[in-house]
């Protein structure tokens, strides 16, 4: 290793730790309570698309903020993708409608959609090298920090005041995340003024060929998040732990853990074998939280998928930039990002059309995406053609 190498926990990078901490907890904050609440509308049969439309929009709106993430700038992009969670936080207690709540669920996405990649790409350029896997950890942490202190306490907002006083919460925390974002130091080193022809984007910039391998791995994993989203809420008042958001903490506090040491364990022993680590944790938490019966039996399912998906999201996404070139580095972490939508956005679509408002049905919907978890792992041993990352 490097003796003068520059450091990884610059004033910078904890800068923008914050700044994705409290984005996370924005838009995190808000989802225990979402099945619910479209349920009192009317709409229980549309739980489905809470996460679905979200991860829609998100995905759609990747390849535009690769394009301009690596045009205009990294800061720019993660301010804008920050601001739409501070007005659709705001503006969802005035969607009183099936139909108007689910729109506004799909503008939601392109919060994740933009933001996300440029954080990414912008933590690329700023540390060393030999620790990318270290990093990209550490900035899931601060991510999964958002996720696990932010739904219980949605969760006890709503209880104590109401539905309203959480989604003005969540405004806030997006702003204040905003507000760190803009005295940042852009590091895009041929930075262009925004054009609308930029918004014009080309097959050929869409996807970063050189992405796809970590890309299929990412899609077929990531069906555990959109099944996760969407019926564990049901999941935990079925089995009696009324506030939704504690299995939320119990899965982002067991990733938090594991992602402290895993990326530094993908620098060390190589993404690959890591992955296939993971993928293994993965489905056996899977198949144990499909047959949770208890709420000490579901927070510790919960929990152990967390721990899996912790370790594994960091080593995907260094695998990621390990592959990438510098220059279209913006369209390689849309590349990922836009396979981690498809994979929650399937993932939620699937798993509420296998669950179906029955609770006898939540371990068919858990052994599925277990499934899907197992042909990632078999795509790494057997298609993919094995290199030195």
């Amino acid at each position: 290793m490097p003796s003068n190498s520059p450091p990884l926990y610059t004033l910078q990078f904890l800068l923008l730790c914050l700044s994705h901490a409290l984005f996370s907890a924005s838009f995190n904050m808000i989802i225990p309570e979402l099945p619910s609440y479209l349920e009192q509308m009317g709409g229980a049969d549309y739980k489905g698309l809470i996460i679905a439309l979200f991860t829609l929009t998100a995905g759609i709106s990747r390849p535009f903020s690769g394009k301009l993430t690596d045009t205009i700038g990294r800061v720019p992009v993660m301010i804008i993708g920050t601001l739409v969670c501070v007005v659709c936080s705001l503006f969802y207690p005035f969607a009183t409608s099936v139909f108007g709540f689910l729109l506004l669920r799909l503008f939601h996405g392109f919060s994740t959609g933009f933001k996300p990649t440029a954080t990414t790409a912008y933590a690329a350029d700023i540390v060393p090298m030999h620790r990318r896997g270290e990093a990209m950890g550490i900035l899931g942490v601060s991510m999964n920090a958002g996720a696990s202190i932010a739904p219980p306490i949605g969760s006890a907002l709503t209880m104590s005041f109401s539905i309203e006083a959480m989604f003005y919460c969540s405004s806030a925390m997006a702003l204040l995340s905003v507000l760190i974002l803009w005295g940042m130091q852009e590091t895009l080193e041929h930075q262009e003024s925004f054009k609308w022809k930029l918004l014009v984007v080309k097959k050929d910039e869409i996807i970063d060929l050189k992405a796809l391998p970590p890309a299929i791995v990412m899609v077929l994993t990531y069906f555990t998040f959109g099944v996760m989203l969407t019926i564990v809420p049901d999941q935990s008042v079925h089995i009696g732990v009324q506030n939704k958001g504690l299995f939320f903490m119990s899965f982002t506090a067991c990733s938090v853990a594991s992602r402290l040491v895993a990326g530094k364990a993908s620098d060390k022993y190589g993404r690959l074998p890591i992955i296939k680590l993971a993928i293994v944790l993965l489905i056996l938490s899977l198949i144990a939280m499909g047959y949770a019966d208890s709420p000490t039996w579901l927070l510790v399912a919960s929990g152990m998928i967390g721990f899996s998906a912790g370790t594994l999201s960091p080593a995907l996404f260094a695998w990621t930039i390990d592959r990438s070139d510098s220059a279209n580095r913006g369209r390689s972490m849309a590349t990922i990002y836009i396979a981690l939508e498809i994979g929650i956005g399937l993932g939620a679509l699937l798993s509420a059309a296998i669950y179906d408002n029955t609770p006898t049905n939540f371990d068919d919907a858990f052994n599925t995406t277990a499934f899907f978890c197992l042909l990632a792992l078999l795509y790494i041993q057997f298609i993919y053609k094995h290199r030195s990352v």
